[in-house]
C-alpha cells in the first residue's frame, strides 16, 4: 500500500508565563498546519507555559493556567480535525511531570510524561520535575473538571505508550531522551513505531546545531523511522537562546530543516512521505529485524485516525540536496542579537545604552546591536507582522517603518565614550568612528573631574596624602577602580536621562562587555561598567570575538574594525606612558585563558589534571616547570576573583565553558588561595617529567 502521510513540526518563540501569547502562537501554528493539509502537529517542549518557568513550576498556578489554556485549545474550531501534540506540566499522584498531551477533536488521547531529565549545563529539570520510571506502563489520569467538561471524559491514559493510528504507529521522545545513550526511540521503533516525534527545548551554543541534527539523522537511519523534531526559539526569559532548527528526517534523509536563527515567532515545517518507505528501510536492516522480533510489545492507544491522504492530492517531500549551518561568526552575529531583541521587546525599555571604549569587546557589543537592527530591517522588508509592531511600540511611533539598519540603530542604541585622563585619542577615535558607521546615537563625557573628587574626598577622610599610581599596589588599584566604577554610575545616568533629553519617556537597558575569558580570570572591576542589565558577549571567548568582529567588519562594511582588532587590548586605567595592556595585567594571554576555560569546565579538570593535560598540549611551547607556573598563576587568580562570578551581568550563553555562576557553572564563591595539596602534586609531576628527560 502506497499510503502518503502528512505531518508538521513546529518552532515557536514562547515566553515563560505568557499564557495568552503562548496560546495565540500555538493556535497560529495549528492554523498553518491545517492550511498545509497536515494531519498531525507536533509542538515544542512545555510550549503552553514556556520552558524556563523554573521555580514557578513548583506553583499550582502554573499547572492551573496550563490546563486553562489546554481547555481553550480543545474548544477552539482551529484545533478540530487534526491530531495535536502540545507540551505542558502535569501533576499525577502528587508528582510533577514534564508532559506531552495528545488530543484529537476535543478528546485527550494520551498524556506522555518525560522519562529522562536534563540536569547538566544550563538545565536543572530534576529540581521541578521527576522522570517517569515505569517503562511500557500506562495508568488512568483523572482529568481536571475544566477539561472533563470540554472533553466529555473523566480519565485519560498517562504513561509510556505508543499511538496506534489506522495506518501507522507513533512514538514519543522529549528532548533529553534523544541525547541519552539509552534513547527511548530505540525500543519504540523496535516495537513497531514508524514515526517518532520529539518536543524539545534545546539551546544554542556555537558549533552545536549540526550535532543535534546528526543525532536525529542517526536515529532515523538506524531505526528506520520518520523523526519529527520540534524545538523552541528565543530567550524565553533566560540566559540561553533556544535556537529552533526543527527538523523532519526520513530514514536518515533530511526532508525539512527549520531556520537556525530567525525573528519568526511561528515556523511550521510540513512533510509528505510514503509510509512504505519506512517499512522497506526497516526490513533491509536485518539485525534490526532480529532484535525487533524479540522485543517486548509496547502498550498502544488505538485511535481511529489516519495520517494518510490520497496520493493525487499531495506531492512527496524530497530530501534536501544540501544541509548547511551558518559559521560560528554568523552565529555570534545572530544568537546574541536575537536574544537582545527578545529581551527588549518584552521589557518596558526603549533601547540600549552601551559604554563604548573603542576596544574589541565593547565594539563587538555595538556591532551585535547593529546586527540586530539589520535582522529586524531585513525581516520587515519581507514581512509586515509582529516585528514591525514591536518596533513601533518600543519607539512609541505608530507610523515608523525602518528601511536602513543605521536609522534603526540610531533610535535603539546610545553609545558613550567615557574619557578619563588616561584615555587615548586612539580609542576615542575608534569609538567615534565605529558609532558613525553603525549609526548609533553617540556621546562623549569626561569622567576625570568626578574621579578626582572621589580621590580627594577619600584622602581627606582617611587623613592621608593623595594616592599615586607610582605608590603602593593598593593605591594603584584604587585609582584604576575609581575610574571603572564611575563609568557604571555614568552609564545608568545616561540610560535614565537619554530618553528624557529627547523629550521622550522610558529608559535604556545598560549593556556590558566583559567576555567569557575575562570572567574566568576575574579580570574586571566589580561594579564597574561590566555591571549592567545585559551582557551579550558574556558567554563568548575573546578568540571567537576577534573572529566575529573581523567577519562582521567585512560582512557589514565596517571599515574601522580592522584597526580596532589590531590594537592591543587595554583598560586605559593607568597613565598612558605605562603602556598598560590586558594580557600584561592578567599575566596570561587570551589564548591561554581559552585553554584554561575549556579544561576547567567541559573537561572537568582541577589544577593537577589540567597540568597533566597541558604538559602534552604545550610540550612544543613551554617547559614543564613553566607550564606549572602558568597553571598555578591561573588558579590563584581564579580563586582570588571567583567571588565576582556571583554578580555577573546576565549574558547570552554561547560557549560551553562559560563561568556564569547563576545557572551554568555551580561552584564555590570562595576557594583556598594556596591550593597546597594540588600544587604539591603538580610539583611532583614536574619533577617526575624532568627526571624522565634527564
Amino acid at each position: 500500500m502506497a499510503e502518503v502521510a502528512t505531518l508538521s513540526t513546529v518552532t515557536l518563540n514562547q515566553f515563560a508565563l505568557d499564557f495568552e501569547g503562548n496560546k495565540q502562537r500555538i493556535l497560529r501554528s495549528i492554523e498553518i498546519c491545517k492550511e498545509e493539509k497536515s494531519r498531525f502537529r507536533c509542538g515544542p517542549e512545555l510550549e503552553i507555559c514556556g520552558y524556563n518557568c523554573q521555580d514557578h513550576f513548583l506553583e499550582s498556578d502554573t499547572r492551573t493556567h496550563s490546563w486553562e489554556v489546554l481547555a481553550d485549545l480543545l474548544k477552539d474550531d482551529i484545533c478540530q480535525n487534526i491530531l495535536i501534540d502540545v507540551g505542558m506540566p502535569v501533576m499525577h499522584n502528587g508528582v510533577n511531570y514534564n508532559c506531552r498531551v495528545v488530543f484529537l477533536n476535543k478528546k485527550i488521547l494520551l498524556i506522555r510524561p518525560k522519562m529522562i531529565m536534563c540536569d547538566d549545563g544550563n538545565y536543572r529539570e530534576s529540581r521541578w520535575f521527576t522522570g517517569w520510571t515505569k517503562k511500557r506502563h500506562v495508568e488512568d489520569y483523572v482529568l481536571p473538571e475544566i477539561i472533563a467538561v470540554v472533553a466529555g471524559q473523566r480519565k485519560a491514559p498517562f504513561g509510556d505508550a505508543l499511538l496506534q493510528l489506522a495506518d501507522t504507529k507513533i512514538g514519543f521522545e522529549i528532548c533529553e531522551e534523544l541525547w541519552n545513550p539509552m534513547s527511548t526511540h530505540l525500543e519504540q521503533t523496535l516495537a513497531g513505531a514508524d514515526i517518532i516525534v520529539n518536543g524539545s527545548g534545546s539551546h544554542a551554543e556555537i558549533r552545536k546545531a549540526s550535532y543535534a541534527l546528526e543525532l536525529i539523522k542517526t536515529a532515523s537511519s538506524k531505526c528506520g523511522c520518520l523523526y519529527a523534531f520540534s524545538n523552541l526559539r528565543g530567550c524565553d526569559g533566560e540566559r540561553v537562546y533556544l535556537n529552533g532548527c526543527s527538523a523532519i528526517v526520513l530514514n536518515g534523509d533530511v526532508l525539512k530543516l527549520g531556520e537556525q536563527y530567525s525573528l519568526d515567532d511561528v515556523e511550521v515545517l510540513t512533510a509528505t512521505f510514503q509510509l512504505d518507505e519506512i517499512h522497506s528501510h526497516k526490513i533491509k536492516i536485518r539485525s534490526r529485524s532480529l532484535v525487533g522480533a524479540n522485543t517486548e510489545s509496547y502498550p498502544c492507544i488505538e485511535i481511529p485516525w489516519s495520517l494518510s491522504t490520497s496520493t493525487r492530492q499531495r506531492s512527496l517531500t524530497l530530501p534536501l540536496e544540501k544541509v548547511e549551518f551558518i559559521c560560528p561568526e554568523a552565529e555570534i552575529a545572530c544568537g546574541p542579537a536575537l536574544w537582545l531583541w527578545d529581551y527588549l521587546r518584552r521589557s518596558p525599555a526603549s533601547g540600549f545604552l552601551l559604554p563604548l571604549s573603542g576596544g574589541v569587546d565593547s565594539s563587538s557589543v555595538a556591532i551585535i546591536v547593529f546586527s540586530m537592527c539589520r535582522l529586524i530591517v531585513n525581516h520587515i522588508n519581507n514581512h509586515d507582522d509582529q516585528v514591525l509592531n514591536d518596533v513601533r511600540r518600543i519607539l512609541k511611533d505608530s507610523s515608523f517603518k525602518p528601511t536602513d539598519p543605521r536609522e534603526l540603530c540610531g533610535k535603539l542604541l546610545t553609545t558613550c565614550y567615557m574619557a578619563s585622563e588616561n584615555s587615548s585619542d586612539t580609542t576615542r577615535n575608534f569609538a567615534k568612528s565605529l558609532a558613525a558607521e553603525i549609526g548609533s546615537n553617540h556621546r562623549e563625557i569626561n569622567i576625570s573631574p568626578v574621579c578626582a573628587t572621589f580621590v580627594e574626598e577619600t584622602a581627606k577622610a582617611l587623613g592621608k596624602g593623595t594616592p599615586s599610581f607610582a605608590g603602593t599596589r593598593a593605591e594603584n588599584l584604587a585609582l584604576q577602580n575609581v575610574q571603572a566604577r564611575s563609568r557604571m554610575v555614568f552609564a545608568y545616568m545616561f540610560a535614565q536621562l537619554t530618553p528624557w533629553s529627547r523629550g521622550e519617556g522610558g529608559f535604556l537597558l545598560v549593556l556590558t562587555s566583559a567576555n567569557v575569558d575575562e570572567a574566568i580570570r576575574g579580570y574586571f572591576t566589580k561594579y564597574d561598567c561590566s555591571a549592567g542589565d545585559l551582557n551579550p558577549i558574556g558567554g563568548i571567548s575573546k578568540t571567537d570575538l576577534k573572529r566575529f568582529i573581523i567577519y562582521a567588519g567585512k560582512k557589514f562594511g565596517l571599515k574601522m574594525v580592522a584597526q580596532i582588532v589590531e590594537a592591543p587590548p587595554t583598560a586605559e586605567l593607568c597613565p598612558l606612558e605605562t603602556n598598560q595592556t590586558d594580557e600584561q595585567d592578567m599575566g596570561m594571554t587570551y589564548e591561554e585563558l581559552s585553554y584554561y576555560g575549556k579544561l576547567r569546565k567541559p573537561l572537568a579538570c582541577g589544577p593537577f589534571s589540567m597540568m597533566a593535560r597541558l604538559i602534552h598540549l604545550w610540550k612544543d611551547k613551554h617547559e614543564p616547570r613553566e607550564i606549572a607556573r602558568k597553571v598555578k598563576h591561573f588558579y590563584v587568580s581564579y580563586a582570588a576573583n571567583r567571588h565576582k562570578m556571583s554578580i555577573l551581568t546576565p549574558s547570552c550563553h554561547m560557549e560551553n565553558y562559560s563561568p556564569e555562576d547563576h545557572r551554568h557553572d555551580l561552584r564555590p564563591i570562595f576557594y583556598p588561595l594556596d591550593f597546597t595539596w594540588q600544587f604539591r602534586r603538580i610539583d611532583e609531576l614536574v619533577h617526575n617529567v624532568e627526571s624522565e628527560v634527564d
